[in-house]
């Protein structure tokens, strides 16, 4: 009989990770498994998780606890639970190759514990591999390398050994409650074997704002745990030398990576001084033989109490990294300058930088409102971002490059930033400055906060948007919606300007028909002709690589054409984020790929059809009150993997669900029939979203802000 491993697994509000957790221990190969999960005081949703996916497995306990204790806490629970030869710690928002208790049991041999690897990842299951060849290492000099990430994850213990020297958890702090149970094996064993390729999955979360991990708790709150912990356990008396040695170490790397970020905030040398300097009266100045000169003098000033010099090696310290980083490359030299020289300019007053989709064009809510305040011969300078300067567009506004050395100065020097979308997390906001954030639409998609997972190229991604959406301080809406949306999903607590989108005005021009005729005649779009404008959007898992997407057209054109290119021609309107040219060889005279074109309001003013998917175009192009067909051929995929939909797809929509290019057709040549079959829904879907628009959004916008 194999000898028995008992598994704890503390549960704190990780509904959206147990499956993964849970169904990774119990594939395990190695079978003589007692699983012991300590519910610590979590949701009613994540106990009715935790109890639907742990039925009718007889090697599985649940203890639930009335309210939060901790993880320390509750790994202690497990192990006065655990009945088996050995223990095996697991995180319940981490899963496991499916062989690795077998491995580790399998080479744990007359060692007390046995360490393998930890290997971060940002996906679930599929990143899951059965673990082949493995070798295992001895040798001393490695053991502080084993143990430096101060984690008991992935390591097999003997329990005998754990309860005979009474290894218990900390139960005092949240984050490094490890490092109490993790010291006295250190002190302990001489020598610690690893399986080099045994890797346990650490789950990188994705929401360290709301639902975050505890090493992704805000650093003041790190630095007060480990402060804590590290002192509790310097002062024991029975520490031996090699352990003592061991949190010198730890304490030292700590404080170049966490500390030192610290104290670069306002205020916080002066808040943690004392407590930090009575800290460094217990390191063995033998650990600083070999580090750097500025780790020595910071050290030292720590321990003669002397504020003042270790205020300004702090400050030399921070220098000298900025610079070195700096003149890496000329990006980073630019971001020196902007925070280090121009955020140290006068800030202009009556100047206003205009970004509209990440310089890619002149368009959108940013163009509306600048051309309304250049119509109204208002008294501000005008600078506009692109990626590509020279673009003919009204008035005098000064075009400069993105990223280039001016649109830092202009950036930083500015009092008014206006953009559609989130400017770059590294350019900070200094005092006066004003950022009117006009978004880009009214959500369909689940946003940012409403997400569970994010199936994306940037696994920070809710990070930072959160970081970037600190510097708003206005948010355009356009319908009450959108506004309870925006509160929530983007945790905006500003000022929201509820007044309809600048982007609309246009579709309310007195003279829109006028207007339209000029823009197909610059387009040389036939006049006798109807147009179809299919703008789809971009899917969140259709990526090369992160900035790179890409997308397959899943509609016929010669087929269209073929049946309706006699009355009809087709727009392509494809999302901004595809990287991709889409290919209309054979169509040329039929359809026109104006996925570059600057505004897409134009396109819907000259358009007479609107066939889209999960995009929110359609909300706008309601404005117009024509018809609108969604064309959502993998709808299941993209509602219930990628992203969720705010909106029934199915029953509140103003216009039919279409899977086929098919039935697209068809529907087109019947689009009188169809406008009759969905008007009552279409008028109920203007008044709830549209009846905000009026044509002067732009107008309230800038009055609001700028008057």
């Amino acid at each position: 009989m194999k000898k028995k491993i008992s598994v704890i697994i503390p549960v704190y509000n990780t509904t959206e990770f147990l499956e993964d957790c849970i169904q990774s221990i119990t594939n395990q190969t190695y079978k003589n498994l007692e699983i012991i999960i300590i519910n610590d005081g979590s949701s009613e949703e994540c106990r009715k998780k935790l109890e639907s996916l742990t039925v009718g497995d007889d090697r599985i306990q649940i203890v639930h606890l009335e309210k939060t204790m901790g993880v320390g806490a509750a790994r202690n629970i497990g192990l006065s639970k655990a009945t088996g030869d050995y223990v095996y710690f697991l995180d319940s928002d981490d899963y496991l190759p499916e062989n690795i208790l077998e491995l580790l049991a399998k080479h744990i041999g007359k060692s007390k514990v046995i360490s393998g690897k930890l290997k971060k990842v940002t996906v679930g299951m599929e990143e899951l591999k059965t673990i082949k060849k493995v070798k295992l290492v001895k040798d001393k000099k490695l053991k502080f390398q084993h143990f430096k990430n101060m984690s008991v994850l992935n390591r097999l213990f003997k329990l005998s050994f754990i309860r005979k020297h009474n290894i218990k958890f900390a139960e005092d702090v949240r984050v490094y409650s490890d490092l109490e149970f993790l010291l006295p094996i250190y002190q302990k064993l001489g020598e610690i074997p690893m399986l080099n390729r045994a890797h346990y999955y650490k789950r990188k979360r994705n929401d360290p704002i709301l639902n975050p991990a505890l090493l992704q708790m805000n650093r003041e709150e790190k630095v007060k745990d480990f402060l804590k912990i590290y002192n509790k356990l310097r002062s024991k008396e029975d520490n031996k030398k090699s352990a003592n040695r061991y949190l010198d170490i730890l304490f030292l790397n700590f404080f170049r990576k966490e500390i030192i970020m610290l104290f670069k905030e306002e205020g916080k040398i002066h808040k943690y001084f004392n407590q930090i300097s009575k800290t460094a009266e217990k390191i063995d100045t033998k650990v600083l033989s070999n580090k750097h000169f500025i780790l020595k003098k910071e050290i030292k000033h720590l321990r003669t109490g002397n504020e003042k010099k270790f205020t300004n090696v702090i400050k030399l310290h921070h220098m000298l990294r900025d610079t070195k980083k700096a003149i890496t490359s000329k990006s980073n030299f630019y971001k020196f300058l902007y925070r280090k020289v121009f955020m140290k300019m006068p800030l202009q007053e009556k100047q206003i930088v205009f970004e509209s989709f990440l310089g890619k064009n002149y368009s959108d809510s940013p163009k509306y409102m600048y051309e309304y305040m250049i119509d109204k011969n208002m008294d501000y300078k005008y600078i506009w971002i692109f990626n590509e300067p020279g673009k003919k567009i009204p008035g005098n506004a000064k075009q400069i490059k993105r990223f280039s050395l001016r649109y830092f100065y202009y950036l930083a020097t500015s009092k008014y930033w206006v953009s559609n979308s989130r400017l770059p997390k590294y350019l900070d906001k200094r005092e006066g400055n004003i950022y009117i954030q006009t978004w880009h639409g009214t959500p369909l998609k689940r946003l940012v906060f409403d997400m569970n997972d994010v199936h994306s190229a940037n696994p920070n991604y809710k990070r930072d948007f959160y970081q970037q959406s600190r510097r708003w301080d206005y948010l355009v809406s356009a319908n009450q919606y959108s506004s309870d949306i925006f509160r929530r999903a983007f945790l905006f607590d500003k000022q929201m300007l509820e007044v309809g989108y600048p982007r609309n005005d246009i579709l309310y021009h007195p003279n829109k028909d006028e207007i339209a005729k000029k823009i197909k005649q610059k387009l040389n779009i036939p006049l006798d002709k109807k147009i179809i404008l299919y703008a789809p959007t971009w899917r969140d898992d259709d990526f090369y690589e992160p900035g790179k997407y890409k997308f397959n057209l899943k509609l016929d054109l010669k087929q269209m054409k073929e049946r309706l290119g006699d009355e009809y021609v087709v727009i392509l309107r494809m999302h901004y984020f595809i990287a991709d040219d889409i290919e209309t060889t054979g169509v040329e005279d039929f359809a026109y790929n104006l996925s570059k074109y600057d505004d897409i309001a134009e396109l819907y003013l000259i358009s007479d059809i609107l066939i889209t998917d999960y995009s929110s175009v359609f909300f706008d192009y309601a404005n117009l009150q024509r018809p609108i067909l969604f064309y959502t051929y993998d709808l299941e995929k993209y509602r219930d993997t990628l992203r969720g939909f705010y909106i029934d797809m199915e029953n509140d929509l103003p216009g039919p669900l279409l899977k086929t290019s098919e039935e697209v057709i068809e529907t087109i040549v019947h689009i009188e029939e169809q406008k009759q079959a969905f008007k009552e829904k279409y008028d109920l879907f203007y008044e709830k979203f549209c009846k905000w628009d009026n044509g002067k959004a732009s107008e309230k916008v800038v009055k609001e802000v700028f008057m």
